[in-house]
């Protein structure tokens, strides 16, 4: 009986080793046939197909999709053109505009100084920028000169708030009607296209303009990640820029990815393109008015205005390689960047019962849940969001897959590619 319960112990002991070990392997991303990940070739060739025939319908230009599975590169091609007109292929190592796919790197950066003891995340964000003390809440809007009232806020904004985009912010320029006037009248733009500006002096002013809602009664997608850039400056002493190279780009071997591209890396900005009144694509010019002007050849200029919430360009391996290190749980190629308590935190629904359709909102990411599993084949607990640009990412602890697909079209009308995608990736496992 008792070489039985000797036999017995063993067996867990062996098998609670296995398991430490297991999730001690953090995997660097390499190039291998799908079939080692045990996904199918032969299925995976569908993408191939679908990405194709909407370069030849004319309804994308061109595009890159990455897939990785178990840290397997096991797809990655690019489709189409950067320019139409002159017939250049789209090239894999395109470096895109990844507007709001910033924000889940400046939710990185808070967690590194929150891991650091620099702050809790219940901490109101006016304990260390006071020009958020004592928020006031929109009440009554006069659209006709942009006038309005306000009511005081029951609370402050808390770091937490703003991970979550429940604080009442709203975005300038794609916001709501009343965002967009009060922001458009006192200089407040979406932090994307600027040249001079500086990101402290705005998110300062922003400090005296009302909520739109109370802080934690609904979720709404805002400044909020450009507000907590600015704090990510504040606390560490440094510029969001230079936080970024030090403490996540340089470690992780994300070599590519800057607010504003070095001249040496300009050539490989991918053209943005748009799509004219009768639906066909045209490059997009270089400056337009959207609810304020905006520069989109931003990246190849010396820009001063750093954006937690949208300024930065990266070809679609450096945020793979950020995503692996996310699903590594905080670690790659032997570099921890957060714990992996942290990136639990940041990947389980943060809003409570807070409504956001079908999903959950994270720290920095939307969140599927067990209804959203039912809408696509992602599993739940898999976590992502995507850019303005019509770049889109997300990662799936429980499949350990990462999927990107990346062009770069403002205005598109056939997004739905990115959910075809979705569905081609997990059709094409194969365990």
């Amino acid at each position: 009986m008792r070489k039985q319960l000797f036999f017995i112990l063993l067996m867990v002991s062996g098998s609670a080793g296995y398991v430490h070990s297991q999730a001690k392997t953090y995997p660097l991303l390499t190039p291998a046939a799908p079939e080692v990940a045990e996904m199918s070739s032969d299925r995976l060739s569908r993408i191939d197909h679908v990405i194709q025939d909407y370069v030849d319908k004319k309804w994308a230009n061109g595009a890159v999709a990455l897939i990785v599975r178990n840290g397997k590169i096991v797809y990655y091609k690019s489709f189409g053109y950067d320019d139409i007109e002159s017939r250049k292929p789209m090239q894999k190592d395109g470096i895109f505009r990844i507007a709001s796919q910033t924000k889940a790197i400046t939710s990185v950066a808070v967690m590194i100084l929150y891991e650091e003891g620099k702050f809790l995340l219940d901490d109101p964000i006016s304990k260390y920028i006071p020009e958020f003390r004592h928020p006031t809440v929109l009440d009554k809007f006069n659209a006709q000169d942009t006038t309005y009232t306000t009511v005081p806020a029951k609370r402050e904004i808390t770091i937490r708030d703003l991970l979550t985009h429940t604080s009442g912010i709203d975005y300038a320029q794609i916001g709501s009607k009343e965002a967009n006037a009060i922001y458009y009248k006192n200089g407040i733009t979406s932090g994307i296209g600027l040249d001079s500006l500086i990101l402290g002096d705005a998110m300062k002013k922003l400090g005296g303009l009302p909520l739109l809602h109370q802080p934690g009664e609904k979720w709404t997608y805002g400044l909020n990640v450009d507000l907590l850039g600015y704090l990510v400056e504040v606390v560490s002493g440094m510029a969001l820029n230079e936080f970024f190279k030090k403490r996540i780009f340089d470690p992780l071997g994300m070599k590519d990815t800057f607010f504003y591209l070095p001249k040496e890396k300009q050539s490989r900005l991918v053209n943005l393109y748009d799509v004219d009144s009768t639906g066909a694509l045209v490059k997009s010019p270089e400056h337009f008015n959207y609810n304020g002007m905006m520069n989109m050849n931003y990246p190849k200029t010396k820009g001063t205005y750093f954006s937690g919430g949208g300024g930065l360009s990266s070809p679609i391996m450096d945020y793979a390689i950020f995503l692996q290190m996310l699903l590594n749980n905080g670690t790659y190629n032997g570099k921890r960047i957060l714990s992996r308590n942290s990136i639990r935190m940041m990947t389980m629904n943060q809003i409570g019962d807070l409504n956001l359709g079908a999903y959950k909102f994270g720290l920095g990411f939307e969140i599927t849940t067990q209804k959203a599993s039912a809408l696509l084949p992602l599993q739940e607990g898999a976590f992502g969001w995507g850019g303005a640009f019509s770049t889109t990412y997300w990662a799936d602890p429980k499949e350990k897959i990462v999927g990107l697909i990346y062009k770069q079209l403002w205005g598109d009308q056939h997004g739905e590619l990115a959910d075809k995608f979705r569905v081609l990736v997990y059709q094409a496992i194969n365990d």
